[in-house]
């Protein structure tokens, strides 16, 4: 890695500057500001910041601070959608913040600020533009420290000019506005007195610590690092063939051809032969007392996703290289369009087998897992299949693949998983079907899992009743606890979803009232556990 990202500097080290005049002054102003700015957000919202509201802050006002940092910003639709996730992401940390998230967000920082330098943030040149930060920050520092040492370009006149006399104007008139006042100085001269003994009683808590110093100075780097890189071109460029290139090369026969026609007219047959067992087996059938339906649902669904990952890689090496150019491609394509058919029922049938599980014990948050992940396996393979259609290369499709992922990563951190988990759950389970208890019962839940929870205090069934009556009122004490917690630790800790559930249970406290007993709670919880366990 080393390596690659000194061959990618292409700029000697020198002031960071390269314009002349005014509007390199500027320039370095701008870059210092935003500098200044980020290593002050950074001190509020990391070094004295207690939780996900602080992080949020500051993914919220990053990239803003690159854009006034940035000599030159490509603003373009990129940006503007790594900004529109960031926002998103933002409302997310506040109302339930997790670690997915705060991931996510140093990673759309690092994003937004390519996007701002005109490259496209594929996810591989994303750990390397963050790595160049620590070249970057350091280079940009030092130039930023020989152009202050150069004579005439320790400041812009023009900057104290436009910045001092409008300050001094002020200043002046102001007092004198004030002299003629003697209520208004005798109050200013209070103000003063009060103000200068409590910056003197609190002179050493202003005073920085090694560590608040050190998260200045690396914010500080940082930014420099994201606004001017050292490193240009996309790491995995120099791997990529041009479309044209590829398609200017003349037709001739690839060796592999009657190898790959084989393979494909093989698992055509295979896939064939096997959906079939598939409907047979599983579609449209009662399922007997017994029915292995974790071995079936949950470790079959893993292998046929297996499967249909496999199925993308062999599809996506099958064409390529010479096949690409032999004259006898359109009947190659003939068979990779009918087992892409073949493919897609496939993901139809992992998704019913999902819906199997489901249908037995409810929903979980590690079922939404495998949903999004079965899905993000069906969009690499419509990727293969595009690049099949227009002739991309291994590269294009290995940047889209990697995008597939970490949009998924990044649409399960948004989604109020427990919520839509636990909401589907209840429903099943005031219709008269008790086995998605199982999942309330063995399973921890957030704050936005217990808010749909509620409905349950008039389910039936007496043992689920109580149950649930049970937990509320222990999530009642804890999360009243959360609330102190969280106004101790100060507003960077804010989660709204604590709050929106304290203000809930606080509402229906008549529900869970007598459940306050610990003794009463422990012995309903038990009771509660016991029963669902028959459907684990």
């Amino acid at each position: 890695m080393a390596e690659i990202v000194a061959a990618e500097i292409v700029e000697p080290i020198a002031p960071p500057v390269s314009c002349a005049g005014t509007r390199a002054d500027w320039a370095l102003v701008r870059e210092l500001i935003a500098a200044i700015a980020a290593a002050v957000l950074c001190d509020l919202t990391l070094y004295r910041g207690e939780g996900f509201a602080g992080l949020a802050l500051l993914f919220l006002l990053a990239p803003a601070l690159l854009l006034a940092g940035c000599s030159a910003p490509r603003l373009n639709r990129g940006f503007a959608i790594v900004a529109g996730m960031i926002l998103l992401l933002a409302v997310r940390l506040v109302w339930l913040g997790s670690v997915l998230g705060a991931v996510a967000g140093f990673v759309l920082v690092v994003g937004a600020a390519m996007c701002l330098a005109g490259r496209r943030p594929y996810v591989l040149d994303i750990v390397a533009y963050a790595l160049q930060t620590s070249l970057a920050g350091g280079r940009g520092l030092l130039g930023h420290a020989q152009a202050m040492a150069q004579p005439g370009r320790r400041m812009p006149r023009l900057f104290w000019l436009n910045l001092g006399l409008p300050l001094a104007a002020v200043l002046v008139f102001g007092t004198l506005f004030v002299l003629a006042n003697p209520d208004l100085v005798a109050a200013i001269g209070k103000w003063l007195d009060r103000a200068w003994q409590t910056l003197w009683e609190s002179l050493d808590d202003l005073l920085p610590a090694w560590p608040q110093v050190l998260v200045w100075i690396v914010a500080a780097w940082v930014t420099i690092g994201l606004v001017r890189p050292i490193w240009r071109r996309s790491l995995l460029e120099r791997f990529s063939a041009t479309p044209q290139s590829s398609s200017n090369a003349g037709p001739a026969a690839a060796p592999l051809y009657a190898a790959i026609r084989n393979v494909l007219a093989a698992v055509i047959a295979l896939f064939a032969i096997y959906l079939v067992f598939e409907f047979k087996t599983l579609w449209f059938r009662a399922f007997p007392p017994g029915f292995h339906y974790s071995g079936y649902a949950h470790e079959g669904a893993a292998w046929l996703t297996a499967a249909l990952a496999l199925a993308t890689g062999t599809l996506s090496a099958a064409f390529r290289g010479r096949i690409v150019n032999d004259p006898r491609l359109p009947h190659l394509r003939r068979l990779a369009w009918i087992w892409s058919a073949e493919n897609l029922i496939l993901a139809i049938a992992v998704f019913h087998r999902m819906s199997i599980y489901v249908g037995f014990n409810g929903m979980t948050r590690m079922r939404t897992v495998g949903l999004f992940g079965i899905s993000a396996v069906v969009v690499g393979f419509l990727l293969v299949v595009w690049k099949i259609v227009h002739r991309r290369d291994f590269v294009w499709l290995l940047q889209r693949h990697l995008w597939t992922v970490a949009i998924a990563a990044y649409l399960f951190a948004l989604t109020p998983v427990d919520a839509l988990v636990h909401r589907y759950n209840v429903r099943r389970i005031l219709a008269g079907d008790a086995a998605p208890c199982v999942q309330i019962s063995v399973h921890p839940i957030s704050s936005e899992g217990i808010l749909v929870l509620p409905p349950l205090v008039h389910c039936r069934d007496p043992v689920i009743r109580e149950g649930i009556c049970a937990l509320l009122a222990e999530r009642a004490e804890g999360a009243e606890d959360a609330l102190q917690r969280q106004e101790l630790r100060g507003w960077t800790a804010t989660q709204l979803a604590d709050r929106a559930l304290a203000d809930r249970l606080r509402g229906i406290r008549s529900d869970w009232q007598p459940y306050a007993d610990r003794t009463r709670r422990a012995e309903a919880l038990r009771r509660f556990h016991a029963y669902a366990y028959q459907w684990y």
